[in-house]
C-alpha cells in the first residue's frame, strides 16, 4: 500500500507520525553535522521544502531519535540534545523596523520562557538574543535554526523599509558571529544570496 503524499506539510514529526511519504535526506543531513563546520545556508524558492529540512534539523539536534527509526541515520549518531532556538520570519510581524524588532524580541522572550528561563534583558533584541544563547549553552552548545532569514526584506524590495528592516536584520544576525564558543550549529535559509542583501556584513 503507497504512503500518502505529505501535501503542505512542514513539520518532520507530524509528517513521521501520520505515516506519510518521506525521502530519506538523512545520509546528507549527518555530513552536514559532522564534518566540523557550523554554518549553513540554504537559498531555494518558496515550496522546495526548506521549512521541513528546518523541522527535521530540530528533530534531530533535540534528540528525538524515535522518529528517526527507520532512517539511514538512526544509529549512525550519538544522540544527544541541543537547546534549539528556531526562528521563523515569516510568523513575525514585519511591517515597520520598530515593529520587526518588538517582534524578534517577543520571539526571543517565549523560546526563552520554553526553556523555563526568564531573560534579564527585555528591552532590546540584540541584548536579548545574546542573553539566550549564552545562558542556554550552560545545558550545551546552541543550535540555531532560522527559516526565511529575508523575508523582512524582500516582501519590500524597492522601498524603504527594505533597508530599515535590513538593519535591523544585520544587528540581529551579528550576534552569532560573537558568540561562536557557544553554538554547535547554524543553519539558515531563504530565498536571497547573501551578497544581494549585504545582512551579515558588519
Amino acid at each position: 500500500m503507497l504512503k500518502k503524499l505529505p501535501l503542505g506539510l512542514q513539520t518532520f514529526e507530524k509528517l513521521i507520525k501520520g505515516d506519510y511519504l518521506y525521502v530519506d535526506k538523512t545520509q546528507d543531513l549527518y555530513h552536514m553535522i559532522s564534518n566540523g563546520a557550523s554554518y549553513y545556508f540554504l537559498s531555494r524558492p518558496r515550496r522546495f521544502g526548506k521549512s521541513l529540512l528546518v523541522s527535521t534539523l530540530k528533530s534531530l539536534f533535540l534528540g528525538h531519535q524515535e522518529l528517526f527509526k527507520d532512517l539511514w541515520i538512526y544509529n549512525k549518531i550519538e544522540w544527544k540534545e541541543h537547546p534549539v532556538i528556531h526562528i521563523d520570519f515569516s510568523s513575525l510581524s514585519y511591517n515597520t523596523p520598530e515593529q520587526l524588532a518588538n517582534s524578534l524580541s517577543d520571539t526571543i522572550s517565549e523560546i526563552g520562557e520554553s526553556y523555563h528561563m526568564e531573560l534579564k534583558t527585555t528591552t532590546n533584541y540584540k541584548g536579548m538574543f545574546k542573553e539566550l544563547i549564552t545562558k542556554l549553552s550552560l545545558q550545551e552548545k546552541v543550535v540555531i535554526l532560522i527559516d526565511e532569514y529575508d523575508k523582512p526584506i524582500i516582501d519590500f524590495i524597492g522601498e524603504s523599509a527594505a533597508l530599515e528592516n535590513r538593519n535591523v536584520l544585520k544587528n540581529f544576525y551579528e550576534v552569532m558571529k560573537s558568540l561562536d564558543q557557544y553554538i554547535q550549529f547554524v543553519f539558515l535559509t531563504g530565498v536571497s544570496k547573501f551578497a544581494r542583501v549585504s545582512v551579515f556584513s558588519g
